[in-house]
């Protein structure tokens, strides 16, 4: 599937026709489906809630895009994303979860089925450890740094999602990715052995 982003007028018809084709409906659902995948899978952290809230989402996405009303390039993928922003947020409250750790084989797969097994145990060894090093930041800085490389969502549809405005976000980002970096060379100075310090030198 393409995941680059869409022509924004070749997007705009798609909404359009959305509204009552469903084959144009596939095709926004086919472009952002691995992006918001990853987005959730690396909020909530296992395979079959992953599985639940992307499902719902666009549930909710075909419930309401016949109200939708399209007033910039990207204002549907900021939609999207508020929608799945949002099902998290209550996930987290009505399971009253916090992030824990998982056994390998409960985690996403993010890559492809053609991957040999070995690599795929390394994949979710790397989604692991990134899910958990995310996820010593902030909770407003571990949604931008999901939502933007993640979700591969811009900084304007970013503070559309999150309500604020560009500049918090770009504050927010450039300060989650110190954070992240600090804590990656802590971690790798400081483990001369074992998995903690494999993981970080696989993640370059």
């Amino acid at each position: 599937m393409d995941s680059q982003p869409l022509n924004p007028g070749r997007e705009w018809e798609l909404v359009e026709k959305a509204r009552r084709d469903p084959q144009a409906f596939k095709q926004l659902y086919n472009h952002y489906f691995p992006r918001l995948y990853a987005y959730v899978s690396y909020r909530v952290g296992r395979t079959q809630d992953a599985e639940d809230l992307v499902a719902e989402t666009f549930l909710k996405v075909v419930e309401g895009i016949g109200r939708f009303e399209w007033r910039h390039e990207g204002s549907f993928a900021a939609w999207l994303f508020r929608i799945a922003h949002n099902l998290i947020g209550n996930f987290y409250r009505r399971s009253q979860r916090r992030e824990e750790s998982l056994p390998l084989e409960e985690l996403p797969e993010l890559q492809d089925n053609t991957l040999l097994p070995e690599d795929a145990i390394l994949q979710k060894e790397k989604f692991a450890y990134l899910r958990r090093l995310i996820g010593t930041l902030s909770p407003r800085r571990q949604e931008v740094i999901t939502l933007k490389f993640f979700g591969g969502l811009r900084n304007q549809e970013i503070a559309e999602v999150l309500e604020l405005d560009e500049r918090t976000v770009a504050s927010h980002l450039c300060r989650g990715l110190e954070d992240l970096h600090r804590r990656y060379v802590g971690e790798f100075v400081q483990t001369k052995e074992g998995i903690p310090n494999e993981r970080a030198k696989r993640i370059d």
